[in-house]
């Protein structure tokens, strides 16, 4: 399976980048998680839209959303008559952002649950409550004929529940928006945590995403790599990089 990067800033787009988008594909199936404001270009530089076969959402930030109305709105334009509604798989703990993911003819709104994991395609996405001011989940995303997965943190602070949730897993995507000396935030990861975190669960590749603007990333790069000790690869987000896995 393959993921690429669509967008990974925090918040706001940057320097004409998106905010959290990764597209995943396999066997043919492709599956969008999240859809950061900025990102729908990208998407179509990399896939048709229409060629889409689901989509799965962590939380309804509008960093993380903000551009699933626009697809929407693509697909009701362009789609053929008849063409089969696009799957979108969210938490139900808001009603109103629920209900959105339902455009008749076009999408359908689907819902998961934290304590049971989903079959989606070739895959099977578990999932882990971060800690974040609005419900939001993390995933680990597995590859069925393969079992080899990845996990995506979404928007977190520190949990000491994302250890026993990494471990084993070939990548970890992690919200690393602090650097060092902002430990135990309650919204956002550091570097340090981040590192550490890849460390205790025997990680082997770590991608740095949901990136503040404004912050040397180099130097977050460093203090991740320097948390994370040798045998861990660091990599920093980046549009259109692919993972292969």
């Amino acid at each position: 399976m393959e993921i690429t990067v669509l967008g990974f800033w925090g918040a706001y787009p940057w320097n004409k980048e998106g905010t959290s988008s990764y597209l995943l594909k396999s066997s043919g199936f492709s599956l969008l998680i999240d859809a950061g404001s900025g990102t729908f270009n990208m998407l179509r530089e990399t896939i048709e839209p229409l060629e889409l076969d689901a989509v799965i959402i962590s939380h309804y930030h509008h960093d993380h959303i903000a551009d699933l109305g626009v697809l929407q709105y693509y697909r009701q334009l362009n789609q053929p008559e008849g063409h089969a509604e696009l799957p979108i798989y969210g938490h139900t703990e808001h009603e109103f952002y629920f209900d959105a993911l339902t455009m008749p003819k076009v999408s359908k709104g689907i819902p998961y649950e934290e304590r049971t994991p989903i079959t989606i395609g070739p895959f099977t996405v578990g999932f882990l409550r971060t800690r974040h001011p609005v419900p939001c989940f993390a995933m680990r995303i597995t590859e069925t004929s393969t079992g080899k997965n990845f996990v995506y943190t979404a928007d977190s602070g520190y949990l000491n529940k994302f250890t026993d949730f990494i471990e084993g897993t070939n990548l970890l995507i992690a919200d690393s928006y602090f650097l060092n000396g902002n430990e135990d935030n309650p919204v956002h990861f550091t570097a340090k945590e981040v590192g550490e975190m890849a460390k205790n669960g025997g990680v082997p590749k770590v991608l740095l995403s949901h990136l503040q603007q404004e912050i040397h990333l180099s130097l977050l790069k460093s203090q991740a790599e320097e948390a994370a000790g040798t045998g861990v690869d660091v990599l920093l987000a980046e549009t259109g990089l692919t993972i292969v896995l």
